[in-house]
C-alpha cells in the first residue's frame, strides 16, 4: 500500500519566511532610495548586503543543519530575522538599518537552510518545494497590494518580513530536533560525514545556479524604478502590477507542481530559462505600462516554475540536503549581487541595454543547467537503492528518473518484516533434453532425445 503524500506545513512556513526577503527586494530597496538618505547604488548596496549575509548562513550551516538540530537552528534564525529586521524597520539612522538588514538577512538564511536540508530529506522534494513557492508567492503579492496603501516609510518591506519571521516561530516548534529526530537520508542515520556525491554536477550547477540568480535580481532589483520612470507607473499601479505579477508566478508553480517529472527537469530548466531571458529583455526596455505589466507578469509566470526544477535538481543530487543548501546558498550569493549589478548596468548603459546583455547571459546559462539536468535526471535505478529500512532512497531516485509521484512504495521507518513465499522449483534441464542442430525426424516431438 502507497503512503498518503501529506503537506509538511511547519516545512513550508519556514520556507516562506526564508524566501521571503529575496520576493520584496523591489519594493526595500525602493523604499531604501527615497525615504533614507541614500542613493540608487547606495540603496542596491544595502539589498546586495541582506541578500549576502543571507547566503553566508547557507555556506557556513550547509553540513551542520541535523547535528545542530533542525528545531533550534530553525528558531535561531527566525529570532535573528525579527530583530534584525524589526530594528531596520523602526529606525531611521542608516547604519542602524543596515545593520539591521544584515542581521536578518543572516536569520532568514539560516530559517532558508533549514527548509532546504529539510526539503531534500522529503520523499517528493518538488512537491515540497512547489508548496513552499505557492506560499511565499501568495504573502509576496498580499504585501505588495497592502503596503503602498499605508505610506511610503521605508520600514513597510521590513516589517512585513520580522511579522513573518515571528509568525513562523510556533510553527518551527514542530520541526524535528537533533539527530534522533531529523529524516535519515537513504535510510542510513547518516551524521553528514560522508563524502559529498555528484561534485562535478553540483559544481556547475551551483555556478549556474549563482549566474541564473545574478540575471533574475539584477532586473528585479530595480524593477521599480523602472516602472516608475521609464514605463511611467504610479506607486500604487506599480504595486498592483507586482501583485498581478505573483500572482501569475501563482499559477505557474501550481503548473509546474501538476506536470511533476513528466517532462523531466531538463526541458522545464532549459526552455524555462530561455523564456526568462526574453522577458527580461522585454520588460527592461518597456516604456509603457501595457508592455512593462506584460513583461513582469510573464517572468513572475516562468521564474519560478524553472526555480521549483532547480531546487528539486539540487536536491536529487544528495538526500542528505547538502547539495540543496549549497546551490540555494550561490542562488543567495546571485540574488546579492543583482540588486547592485543591476543599478550599476542601468546607470552605465540605461534599461534596455541592461536587459539585453541580463537575457543573452540567461541564453548562456541554459546549456550547462540542462546538461545537468539531463546527466543526472536518467540515472537508473541501482541495486540495493531500495532498503528496508525508511523510503527515502526510493523515493528520490523515482524522481529523478522521472517515474510519477506515488510508483514506488514508501516503506516505513520502522523494520519491516520479511514474508518468505515458496516457489516450486522448474525441473532442472537433463543432457537428454538437447539434440544436434538440424532437421527433426517426424516422429520426434519437442523436448525428445535421442539417447
Amino acid at each position: 500500500m502507497f503512503a498518503p503524500r501529506t503537506t509538511p506545513w511547519p516545512l513550508v512556513a519556514l520556507f516562506t519566511a526564508g524566501y521571503l526577503p529575496p520576493y520584496l527586494l523591489p519594493t526595500t530597496v525602493g523604499r531604501l532610495d527615497t525615504s533614507l538618505p541614500l542613493s540608487t547604488t547606495q540603496a542596491g548596496a544595502v539589498g546586495s548586503a541582506l541578500l549576502l549575509s543571507s547566503a553566508t548562513a547557507g555556506l557556513l550551516l550547509a553540513s551542520r543543519v541535523r547535528s545542530l538540530g533542525p528545531r533550534t537552528l530553525a528558531r535561531l534564525g527566525l529570532a535573528l530575522a525579527f530583530l534584525g529586521y524589526g530594528t531596520a524597520a523602526l529606525t531611521t539612522a542608516v547604519p542602524a538599518v543596515v545593520a539591521g538588514a544584515v542581521v536578518g538577512g543572516f536569520g532568514s538564511g539560516t530559517a532558508m537552510t533549514v527548509a532546504a536540508s529539510l526539503i531534500a530529506a522529503e520523499r517528493d522534494p518538488h512537491r515540497a518545494s512547489t508548496v513552499g513557492l505557492l506560499s511565499v508567492s501568495a504573502l509576496a503579492g498580499a504585501v505588495y497590494l497592502t503596503v503602498p496603501h499605508l505610506g511610503r516609510a521605508h520600514g513597510l518591506p521590513l516589517a512585513a518580513i520580522a511579522l513573518t519571521a515571528l509568525a513562523v516561530w510556533a510553527p518551527a516548534g514542530r520541526l524535528p530536533d537533533g539527530t534522533a529526530d531529523a529524516p535519515a537520508a537513504h535510510g542510513t542515520g547518516d551524521t553528514g560525514a560522508a563524502p559529498l556525491p555528484h561534485r562535478r554536477s553540483g559544481l556547475v550547477l551551483a555556478v549556474a545556479v549563482l549566474c541564473w540568480s545574478l540575471a533574475q535580481n539584477s532586473l528585479w532589483g530595480v524593477s521599480g524604478r523602472i516602472g516608475l520612470t521609464q514605463a511611467g507607473l504610479g506607486d500604487a499601479a506599480l504595486g498592483a502590477v507586482f501583485a498581478v505579477a505573483l500572482g501569475a508566478g501563482l499559477v505557474g508553480v501550481l503548473a509546474a507542481g501538476a506536470l511533476g517529472p513528466r517532462l523531466g527537469r531538463a526541458v522545464p530548466v532549459g526552455a524555462g530559462t530561455v523564456l526568462i531571458g526574453v522577458c527580461i529583455a522585454l520588460s527592461a526596455s518597456a516604456t509603457t505600462p501595457a508592455a512593462f505589466a506584460t513583461g513582469e507578469i510573464a517572468w513572475n509566470t516562468f521564474y519560478p516554475v524553472v526555480l521549483s526544477y532547480l531546487i528539486g535538481l539540487a536536491a536529487s543530487l544528495d538526500a542528505r540536503g547538502r547539495w540543496a543548501v549549497l546551490v540555494g546558498s550561490a542562488c543567495s550569493l546571485g540574488s546579492a549581487a543583482g540588486p547592485l549589478t543591476g543599478s550599476v548596468l542601468s546607470a552605465q548603459a540605461g534599461y534596455p541595454v541592461m536587459g539585453l546583455v541580463l537575457g543573452a547571459g540567461l541564453l548562456l546559462l541554459a546549456a550547462p543547467m540542462t546538461a545537468v539536468a539531463l546527466h543526472t535526471g536518467g540515472r537508473p535505478l541501482l541495486p540495493g537503492a531500495i532498503r528496508r529500512r525508511g523510503g527515502t532512497p526510493a523515493a528520490l531516485v523515482a524522481a529523478a528518473t522521472g517515474t510519477p509521484s506515488g510508483a514506488v512504495p514508501e516503506v516505513g521507518a520502522v523494520e519491516q518484516p520479511v514474508v518468505e513465499i515458496d516457489v516450486e522449483a522448474p525441473a532442472v534441464a537433463e543432457r537428454g533434453a538437447y539434440d544436434t542442430a538440424g532437421p527433426r525426424q517426424a516422429a520426434a516431438t519437442p523436448g525428445s532425445g535421442t539417447g
